[in-house]
């Protein structure tokens, strides 16, 4: 009887870091939010000077 070789599991390991990735989506979130509150209030304003 032959031994049949079962393929060996092999633990991946991430070794990158992904507080880059964090940090860059905040930014661009906090960014979104900035320009919209000030759109928002361009708007206001403009409204207002009616």
């Amino acid at each position: 009887m032959t031994k049949i070789e079962t393929p060996k599991k092999h633990k991946i390991e991430d070794s990158s870091s992904l507080k880059g990735t964090l940090a860059s989506v905040f930014l661009l979130g906090f960014f979104l939010i900035a320009t919209w509150v000030g759109v928002y209030f361009l708007f206001l304003d403009r409204v207002n000077n009616l």
